[in-house]
Protein backbone atom coordinates (compact mmCIF):
# COMPACT_ATOMS: atom_id res chain seq x y z
CA UNK A 1 0.00 0.00 0.00
CA UNK A 2 1.22 3.55 -0.88
CA UNK A 3 1.46 5.89 1.83
CA UNK A 4 2.00 9.49 2.60
CA UNK A 5 6.55 8.30 3.22
CA UNK A 6 8.07 5.75 3.77
CA UNK A 7 10.37 5.96 6.96
CA UNK A 8 13.77 7.23 6.19
CA UNK A 9 12.80 8.07 2.52
CA UNK A 10 13.04 10.98 0.30
CA UNK A 11 11.16 11.23 -2.73
CA UNK A 12 10.52 13.73 -5.67
CA UNK A 13 7.61 14.30 -7.35
CA UNK A 14 7.79 13.30 -10.96
CA UNK A 15 6.59 16.53 -12.12
CA UNK A 16 9.83 18.51 -10.43
CA UNK A 17 12.28 16.40 -12.30
CA UNK A 18 13.52 15.75 -15.95
CA UNK A 19 15.08 12.83 -16.71
CA UNK A 20 18.02 12.83 -19.39
CA UNK A 21 17.85 11.64 -22.22
CA UNK A 22 18.90 8.08 -22.83
CA UNK A 23 22.45 7.67 -25.33
CA UNK A 24 21.46 6.62 -28.65
CA UNK A 25 22.66 3.51 -28.47
CA UNK A 26 20.64 2.62 -25.47
CA UNK A 27 17.42 3.67 -26.99
CA UNK A 28 17.48 1.28 -29.82
CA UNK A 29 17.57 -1.24 -26.73
CA UNK A 30 14.69 0.31 -25.49
CA UNK A 31 11.41 -2.33 -25.25
CA UNK A 32 9.47 -1.75 -29.13
CA UNK A 33 5.78 -0.68 -28.76
CA UNK A 34 6.08 1.31 -25.25
CA UNK A 35 5.78 4.45 -24.35
CA UNK A 36 5.35 6.30 -20.97
CA UNK A 37 1.45 7.23 -22.22
CA UNK A 38 0.73 3.81 -23.28
CA UNK A 39 2.43 2.49 -20.02
CA UNK A 40 0.52 5.21 -17.70
CA UNK A 41 -2.87 4.12 -18.94
CA UNK A 42 -2.24 0.36 -18.74
CA UNK A 43 -1.46 1.77 -14.74
CA UNK A 44 -4.69 2.92 -14.41
CA UNK A 45 -6.88 0.14 -15.75
CA UNK A 46 -4.72 -1.86 -13.52
CA UNK A 47 -5.21 -0.01 -10.49
CA UNK A 48 -9.57 0.12 -11.17
CA UNK A 49 -9.18 -3.66 -11.65
CA UNK A 50 -7.10 -4.43 -8.80
CA UNK A 51 -7.00 -1.63 -6.31
CA UNK A 52 -4.22 0.10 -5.01
CA UNK A 53 -2.48 -2.45 -2.31
CA UNK A 54 -2.20 -4.74 -5.13
CA UNK A 55 -0.55 -2.75 -7.53
CA UNK A 56 2.94 -3.65 -8.64
CA UNK A 57 5.25 -2.86 -11.29
CA UNK A 58 5.44 -6.77 -12.03
CA UNK A 59 1.88 -7.13 -12.22
CA UNK A 60 2.06 -4.28 -14.94
CA UNK A 61 4.59 -5.59 -17.20
CA UNK A 62 2.69 -8.80 -17.18
CA UNK A 63 -0.72 -6.85 -18.57
CA UNK A 64 1.80 -5.24 -21.07
CA UNK A 65 3.66 -8.35 -22.23
CA UNK A 66 7.14 -6.96 -21.31
CA UNK A 67 9.33 -7.54 -18.31
CA UNK A 68 9.34 -5.53 -15.09
CA UNK A 69 12.76 -3.98 -16.05
CA UNK A 70 11.38 -2.63 -19.32
CA UNK A 71 9.19 -0.12 -17.58
CA UNK A 72 12.10 1.25 -15.93
CA UNK A 73 13.38 2.63 -18.97
CA UNK A 74 10.09 5.01 -19.11
CA UNK A 75 9.49 5.66 -14.90
CA UNK A 76 12.65 5.84 -12.48
CA UNK A 77 10.21 4.27 -9.65
CA UNK A 78 6.62 3.17 -9.14
CA UNK A 79 5.96 6.35 -7.50
CA UNK A 80 6.56 8.37 -10.31
CA UNK A 81 3.81 5.78 -12.34
CA UNK A 82 1.36 6.32 -9.65
CA UNK A 83 1.87 10.42 -9.78
CA UNK A 84 1.58 10.01 -13.27
CA UNK A 85 -1.86 7.88 -13.07
CA UNK A 86 -3.04 10.48 -10.76
CA UNK A 87 -3.17 13.55 -12.96
CA UNK A 88 -4.20 11.05 -16.11
CA UNK A 89 -7.28 10.74 -13.65
CA UNK A 90 -7.97 13.62 -12.61
CA UNK A 91 -8.16 14.56 -17.16
CA UNK A 92 -10.82 12.71 -17.15
CA UNK A 93 -13.49 15.49 -17.02
CA UNK A 94 -13.86 18.73 -18.65
CA UNK A 95 -13.67 21.93 -16.53
CA UNK A 96 -16.18 24.22 -16.77
CA UNK A 97 -15.90 27.08 -19.14
CA UNK A 98 -16.57 30.67 -18.37
CA UNK A 99 -19.06 32.16 -20.83
CA UNK A 100 -17.51 35.82 -22.06
CA UNK A 101 -19.54 38.56 -20.02
CA UNK A 102 -20.16 36.32 -17.60
CA UNK A 103 -19.04 38.11 -14.35
CA UNK A 104 -20.39 36.94 -11.22
CA UNK A 105 -23.21 35.59 -12.05
CA UNK A 106 -23.15 31.72 -12.82
CA UNK A 107 -20.55 31.07 -10.40
CA UNK A 108 -22.55 28.84 -8.46
CA UNK A 109 -23.51 26.45 -10.68
CA UNK A 110 -20.31 26.12 -12.25
CA UNK A 111 -18.79 25.23 -9.18
CA UNK A 112 -21.25 22.42 -8.67
CA UNK A 113 -20.71 21.18 -11.90
CA UNK A 114 -16.85 21.20 -10.98
CA UNK A 115 -17.12 19.13 -7.51
CA UNK A 116 -19.51 16.43 -8.88
CA UNK A 117 -16.65 15.72 -11.71
CA UNK A 118 -14.26 15.43 -9.43
CA UNK A 119 -16.75 13.39 -7.21
CA UNK A 120 -17.45 11.49 -10.26
CA UNK A 121 -13.38 10.72 -10.96
CA UNK A 122 -13.57 9.82 -7.36
CA UNK A 123 -16.05 6.96 -7.60
CA UNK A 124 -14.35 5.66 -10.93
CA UNK A 125 -11.18 5.58 -9.13
CA UNK A 126 -11.29 4.97 -6.10
CA UNK A 127 -7.43 4.62 -5.92
CA UNK A 128 -7.30 8.09 -6.85
CA UNK A 129 -8.39 9.49 -2.91
CA UNK A 130 -5.16 7.94 -1.53
CA UNK A 131 -2.67 9.23 -3.88
CA UNK A 132 -3.91 12.91 -3.27
CA UNK A 133 -2.92 12.40 0.32
CA UNK A 134 0.23 10.15 -0.65
CA UNK A 135 1.73 13.24 -3.69
CA UNK A 136 2.09 16.67 -4.11
CA UNK A 137 -0.69 16.22 -7.13
CA UNK A 138 0.80 19.17 -8.90
CA UNK A 139 0.74 17.56 -12.43
CA UNK A 140 -1.07 19.65 -15.18
CA UNK A 141 -4.54 18.16 -14.87
CA UNK A 142 -4.11 19.31 -11.32
CA UNK A 143 -3.09 22.52 -11.78
CA UNK A 144 -5.46 23.08 -14.55
CA UNK A 145 -8.20 22.12 -12.32
CA UNK A 146 -6.98 24.37 -9.32
CA UNK A 147 -6.78 26.92 -11.62
CA UNK A 148 -10.47 26.57 -12.68
CA UNK A 149 -11.46 26.84 -9.26
CA UNK A 150 -9.43 29.94 -8.65
CA UNK A 151 -11.35 31.60 -11.72
CA UNK A 152 -14.92 30.47 -10.11
CA UNK A 153 -13.44 31.91 -6.90
CA UNK A 154 -12.75 34.97 -8.24
CA UNK A 155 -16.36 35.39 -9.78
CA UNK A 156 -17.37 35.32 -6.31
CA UNK A 157 -16.28 38.92 -5.16
CA UNK A 158 -14.56 37.69 -2.32
CA UNK A 159 -10.87 39.16 -1.33
CA UNK A 160 -7.73 38.64 0.68
CA UNK A 161 -8.55 36.18 3.40
CA UNK A 162 -12.18 35.42 2.86
CA UNK A 163 -11.03 34.23 -0.81
CA UNK A 164 -7.86 31.87 0.50
CA UNK A 165 -10.39 30.66 3.10
CA UNK A 166 -13.40 29.82 0.28
CA UNK A 167 -10.24 27.89 -1.40
CA UNK A 168 -9.38 25.77 1.49
CA UNK A 169 -13.02 25.01 2.52
CA UNK A 170 -13.97 24.10 -0.99
CA UNK A 171 -10.33 21.84 -1.66
CA UNK A 172 -10.80 20.45 2.01
CA UNK A 173 -14.67 19.72 1.04
CA UNK A 174 -13.67 17.79 -2.15
CA UNK A 175 -10.79 16.12 -0.48
CA UNK A 176 -12.72 14.65 1.57
CA UNK A 177 -15.34 12.95 0.01
CA UNK A 178 -12.33 10.87 -1.21
CA UNK A 179 -13.29 8.40 1.69
CA UNK A 180 -17.26 8.95 1.82
CA UNK A 181 -17.89 8.81 -1.40
CA UNK A 182 -18.94 5.07 -1.56
CA UNK A 183 -20.89 5.65 1.45
CA UNK A 184 -22.77 8.65 0.72
CA UNK A 185 -24.78 8.98 -1.55
CA UNK A 186 -24.82 11.76 -5.03
CA UNK A 187 -27.89 13.55 -3.13
CA UNK A 188 -26.24 13.63 -0.23
CA UNK A 189 -23.22 14.86 -1.55
CA UNK A 190 -25.15 17.62 -3.47
CA UNK A 191 -26.85 18.85 -0.36
CA UNK A 192 -23.58 19.42 1.35
CA UNK A 193 -22.12 21.23 -1.47
CA UNK A 194 -25.47 23.46 -1.49
CA UNK A 195 -24.69 24.10 2.19
CA UNK A 196 -20.65 24.85 1.05
CA UNK A 197 -22.07 27.41 -1.97
CA UNK A 198 -24.52 29.05 0.50
CA UNK A 199 -21.56 29.69 3.09
CA UNK A 200 -19.90 31.24 0.29
CA UNK A 201 -22.42 33.19 -0.78
CA UNK A 202 -23.46 34.46 2.89
CA UNK A 203 -19.73 35.69 3.00
CA UNK A 204 -19.37 37.01 -0.37
CA UNK A 205 -22.51 39.61 -0.14
CA UNK A 206 -21.82 41.95 2.26
CA UNK A 207 -18.71 42.48 0.34
CA UNK A 208 -19.40 42.96 -2.73
CA UNK A 209 -21.84 45.29 -0.90
CA UNK A 210 -19.29 46.93 0.90
CA UNK A 211 -17.18 47.04 -2.99
CA UNK A 212 -19.85 49.07 -4.51
CA UNK A 213 -20.48 51.79 -1.78
CA UNK A 214 -16.69 52.38 -1.86
CA UNK A 215 -16.99 52.56 -5.90
CA UNK A 216 -19.76 54.67 -5.93
CA UNK A 217 -18.72 56.95 -3.04
CA UNK A 218 -16.56 58.71 -5.23
CA UNK A 219 -18.62 59.42 -7.74
CA UNK A 220 -21.20 60.64 -5.61
CA UNK A 221 -18.62 63.05 -4.37
CA UNK A 222 -17.48 64.16 -7.52
CA UNK A 223 -21.09 64.98 -8.79
CA UNK A 224 -21.96 68.25 -7.14
CA UNK A 225 -19.12 69.79 -7.99
CA UNK A 226 -19.37 68.96 -11.90
CA UNK A 227 -22.70 69.95 -11.78
CA UNK A 228 -22.13 73.13 -9.81
CA UNK A 229 -23.79 76.83 -11.92
CA UNK A 230 -22.21 79.54 -12.07
CA UNK A 231 -24.53 82.47 -10.59
CA UNK A 232 -24.82 85.17 -12.38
Amino acid sequence: MVTAADPGETRTSVWLTSRPAAPARRRTEAPSGLDRERITAATVRLLDAEGLARFSMRRLAAGLGVTAMSLYWYVDTKHDLLELALDRALGEFALPAVPPGAGEAGWPGRLQTLARGYRRVLADHPWVAPLTAAYPNIGPHARAFDAALQRLLDATGLADAARTGAHLAVSQFLQGCGGAVRRASEADFCLALDVLIAGIETKAGPEAKARSEDQARPEAEARPEADAQPVA
